[in-house]
């Protein structure tokens, strides 16, 4: 039966080509990559390893990072996406959109912190101690923003995760998404 896992593979990587195919694929990543760097960070820390530190630093980066194509491809899937919801997902989807715009930066931010903890690990031993501290609360804090985002998330397209209407956007006149 080789036709069947032909045709699969084809649809797989026809899916590629479409954004919120691949937001949806590459979403858990940074919730998921910076909780594996944010508990790694921790024994490495407690640990006093500098090997195991970078290594931590090095995977809160690389996850933190990966939040800015998450962003991307949930943007450019949005067109795509509101015209398949009907209403309710359509509000929720809008509540996501303008979570994400906020959000993301703070995945941003746990990726400066990294880089500022692995530059002081490898050049400034008098911060080595104080500076994973920093990232470690930067990331906590994208961990926790992130599941909520990804709990509203999962709500446009899963009416059984709905239990009422998203709030209620307030935005000032003239603005956008």
């Amino acid at each position: 039966m080789p036709a069947p896992t032909v045709s699969l593979w084809t649809q797989f990587l026809h899916e590629l080509r479409q954004p919120e195919y691949v937001h949806v694929l590459l979403n858990p990543w940074p919730v998921y990559g910076l909780a594996t760097g944010f508990f790694s960070l921790v024994m490495a820390w407690a640990a006093r390893s500098r090997a195991a530190q970078a290594g931590a630093l090095t995977l809160i980066l690389l996850t933190a990072l990966a939040a800015w194509p998450v962003a991307q491809f949930g943007h450019a899937a949005y067109d795509r996406v509101y015209a398949m919801s009907g209403p309710p997902a359509q509000q929720w989807l809008n509540w996501h959109a303008y979570l994400a715009g906020r959000i993301v930066w703070v995945y941003y931010a746990a990726a400066a912190s990294a880089v500022g903890a692995l530059f002081c690990l490898w050049r400034v031993p008098r911060w080595q101690q104080l500076s994973p501290v920093l990232t470690l609360t930067d990331t906590l804090a994208a961990i926790g923003l992130g599941g909520f985002l990804a709990f509203v998330g999962g709500k446009i397209r899963h009416s059984e995760f709905r239990d009422g209407p998203p709030p209620v956007i307030v935005r000032p006149e003239g603005g956008g998404r």
